[in-house]
């Protein structure tokens, strides 16, 4: 996640005074001031700021711990950036659940409101157009395993070889050759199947889908060495839509060619993938 700690060139935040953090833009109708959350530690009560007829969702920073050194320095513990993260996310969260709302990337801070209202003013008009695409509609994430079962992993088992010893049958090296192309073979048949299963389950969601975003698979440093990701997308669904989702995922789950094929689903959340926050923040 990228630091967005607005400052003027060459100066520092003033360690005496509060900076603004903003969470998120929402309107044009006064949304309520979210009160489930107290965003971060420290600061002070979330408040909304008019920019024009929009609002943003802020809070008032000790400046000297939102620095973008201090930020740096913060958020490269894990435990750290997972607790900033969550905070964030949580005012986000509420926020969408009362107004449309454009998330804005984390730690995302100004000097003052004026320095706030100013830079996201200027993208006043794509802040609109965003808020009209989203309006109505949340994110849905959905991703695509193929699991290891034992066939699969004694198919991926390395072949050991064979060693011709003097009066063994000829042929012995064929016989490893063609066991090890026929495991060869069963590994892409399996990754094959999987492939087209994503693809399934893709085109069946974006038939419920306004629009889709396809990110790059998770590696097994993060899915685990017992599955491989084969699809990582998010999609921005209608509201009342999400029975229909259920529906078709419960429909693709039990559908033949699916055996070993884990489906995972995780939402609604804001739409943080469908409106460009990190751009639409501005600049001071």
């Amino acid at each position: 996640m990228s630091v967005t700690a607005h400052h003027p060139p060459g100066t520092a935040a003033d360690v005496s005074s509060a900076a603004t953090y903003v969470f998120a833009v929402c309107g044009p109708a006064r949304p309520a001031t979210p009160t489930a959350t107290c965003g971060h530690v420290g600061g002070g009560p979330l408040r909304l700021l008019p920019v024009g007829e929009l609002w943003a969702v802020v809070q008032d920073v000790p400046a000297a711990a939102f620095s973008e050194t201090a930020l740096r320095e913060r958020l490269a513990d894990v435990a750290e950036l997972e607790r900033c993260a969550r905070a964030h996310h949580a005012v986000v969260t509420a926020a969408a659940a009362v107004s449309p709302t454009v998330p804005l990337p984390l730690a995302t801070l100004y000097l003052t409101d004026e320095r706030a209202a100013a830079a996201l003013g200027a993208n006043h008009e794509r802040f609109r157009v965003a808020l009209d695409r989203i309006a109505g509609r949340v994110e849905w994430g959905v991703k695509v395993y193929v699991t290891q079962s034992e066939t699969t992993a004694r198919s991926a088992a390395p072949v050991p070889p064979v060693t011709t010893m003097p009066g063994s049958p000829r042929g012995s090296g064929r016989d490893y050759l063609s066991r090890l192309r026929s495991r060869q073979q069963s590994r892409e048949v399996n990754r094959e199947s999987a492939l087209a299963a994503a693809e399934q389950v893709d085109s069946a969601v974006r038939e419920l889908a306004v629009a889709s975003v396809r990110r790059r698979p998770h590696g097994s440093e993060a899915t685990g060495r017992d599955r491989t990701q084969v699809l990582n997308a998010a999609y921005l669904l209608a509201e009342e839509r999400e029975a229909e989702l259920a529906t078709t995922i419960g429909r693709l789950r039990n559908s033949p060619g699916f055996d070993g094929i884990e489906i995972e689903v995780s939402g609604p959340w804001a739409p943080y993938s469908f409106t460009d926050g990190e751009d639409l923040a501005g600049h001071p």
